[in-house]
This record gives C-alpha cells, sequence and structure tokens, in this order.
C-alpha cells in the first residue's frame, strides 16, 4: 500500500481487511505439548483390563465351552437318531404296499436244500434243479434263492437277452464278465450272477430280499427303500419277496408265481419251453 501512496497520492486509500495485514502483525497462540501419562495413571488402567480378562477365563469362557458341548451332543443324537430311523425304514414295509415283509429273511442252515429246490418252481427251472444246487453251494446260498432270481430273469431260458443287454439264465450284464469268459455259458452265467448277489447279501447284512432288491437295481437299491427304488425294482422285489417266501412256507403251488405267470412271465417260459425242447 506505500507504494500507491507515494505515486499515485492523489487518489484516496481505502482500508480493506487485505490492507489492515500490511500494519497490523498477526497474533499466533502458542501451543503447549500434551501431559505425558504417569505410570500411576497407567496403573488402574493395566488393572482393569487383566481383571476382564480373568472375568472372562473363569466365568464366561466355561459357560461357551459348555453350551458348545451341549450343542455338540445334540447334534449327534440328532443324527444317532436320523441314522436309526434310516434302518427301520429299510426294514419297514411301505404303508402303501399290499405285500408286507419282516426285515430279512430267515438264512437257510448249511445244507439246506441239497436234494433239490422247491417244487413251486416252473418246469422250465425245475429243468437244472441240480445245476441250482450246485451253483447255490458254491456260494454259500439257499438253492431257492437261486431259483427264485432264475424265475425271474430268464425262466430257464439259458440263451434269453433283454434290451438292455443282459444275457443268459441270470441275466448278468457284460460288464460282468472277465475278457473271453461266454456269457450265456451256464455255469459261466450262474457264477458272474451268483457272485454278485452274493456281495449284495453281504452289503444288506444277510438280508436276502434287499439283496433281490440289490440284484435288479445295483448297489445303489440295495442300500435304499421302497421310496428310493425304481418301478421295475419294486416290482422285481414284490415278485422274488412273494415267490421266495411261498418256497420256504412249502407250498406245492405258489399264489405269487400264478400272478407273474398271468402278469406276463407265461411268455417268458414259453420261450424257455421252445429252447430246452421241453413241450
Amino acid at each position: 500500500m506505500a507504494f500507491y501512496e507515494q505515486t499515485m497520492g492523489a487518489y484516496p486509500t481505502v482500508e480493506s481487511p487485505l490492507s489492515r495485514f500490511d500494519h497490523e502483525e498477526i497474533y499466533f497462540p502458542e501451543r503447549r505439548p500434551s501431559a505425558a501419562i504417569s505410570p500411576q495413571q497407567l496403573m488402574p488402567m493395566i488393572l482393569g483390563i487383566v481383571a476382564v480378562l480373568i472375568i472372562t477365563a473363569v466365568f464366561i469362557r466355561p459357560k461357551i465351552v459348555s453350551n458348545e458341548a451341549n450343542e455338540a451332543g445334540s447334534e449327534t443324537a440328532v443324527q444317532t437318531q436320523t441314522a436309526a430311523q434310516t434302518q427301520l425304514d429299510l426294514a419297514a414295509p411301505n404303508a402303501n404296499q399290499e405285500t408286507s415283509a419282516p426285515a430279512a429273511a430267515p438264512l437257510p442252515a448249511k445244507g439246506e436244500g441239497e436234494g433239490g429246490i422247491s417244487p413251486i418252481f416252473s418246469p422250465q427251472v425245475q429243468y437244472w434243479a441240480p445245476q441250482i444246487v450246485g451253483w447255490a453251494s458254491q456260494h454259500n446260498l439257499d438253492p431257492d434263492i437261486v431259483a427264485t432270481i432264475m424265475q425271474i430273469e430268464s425262466c430257464g431260458d439259458p440263451q434269453a437277452a433283454s434290451h438292455a443287454g443282459a444275457q443268459g439264465l441270470f441275466q448278468v450284464m457284460p460288464f460282468h464278465f472277465a475278457p473271453g469268459e461266454q456269457m450265456l455259458d451256464p455255469d459261466t452265467n450262474a457264477r458272474r450272477g451268483m457272485t454278485y448277489y452274493a456281495e449284495r447279501l453281504i452289503q444288506t447284512g444277510g438280508n436276502v430280499y434287499q439283496a433281490f432288491a440289490g440284484y435288479n437295481g445295483g448297489h445303489v437299491a440295495a442300500a435304499g427303500n421302497w421310496n428310493t427304488w425304481a418301478n421295475e425294482t419294486q416290482r422285481y422285489y414284490t415278485w422274488s419277496k412273494g415267490i421266495y417266501d411261498d418256497a420256504k412256507a412249502g407250498l406245492a403251488e405258489s399264489p405269487t408265481l400264478q400272478q407273474w405267470m398271468q402278469a406276463g412271465g407265461a411268455s417268458l417260459c414259453q420261450q424257455a419251453s421252445n429252447r430246452l425242447a421241453l413241450q
């Protein structure tokens, strides 16, 4: 502002906030350093933190652990109950199923059936009775189990073949055979088929009926139940269980087998008769 006053003195000067900075000294207050925390002031804070940690360790943490243990115990109990219910579901017949069944058919005593098979089976299956007894002995099975499977699968036709590719007396799928094996050879077909059934019997803990379902539907069906089976496996279970029960009941004729014949089995047996020259 002094320069303008000297060269342009004819012009009036105006005081403003900006012009005052040329004449007035600006004052900045002095900052005082922050006061340091003394050890005496810090000690109560440390003691408070230690007290909180002790209370948490002594009182709160045990309660949390106890609650977690209770929840784990409850979860284990639920899992155990669920597993037990699953076993009951496997053993119990379906409410909509007309034929009820115990959890497992009684396994025959060793040597039972060595004189032959039940008279309820059709003539085409009876044709193979000596071989059936021998095949059953090789796999430690009841001959009537072997006869039941043959009855439903082929009715004794050694050259039976399904649209899915199953072959022979026991309708064994090709992938069960070793390279070079003759799938239609009765002994080979029986060995592969009964080996598979015996495996399902072990899988189901000796449950003959569940093993029947597994023979048709595989190991998944053997581990399942009526509600999880395909329709074909449900029918297979019904027919095999009924025929086998009639055989073990000592009947001369099987009402279940007659129903199976009327449902379409008769044509399969006629084909077997033509193949075996049984007229």
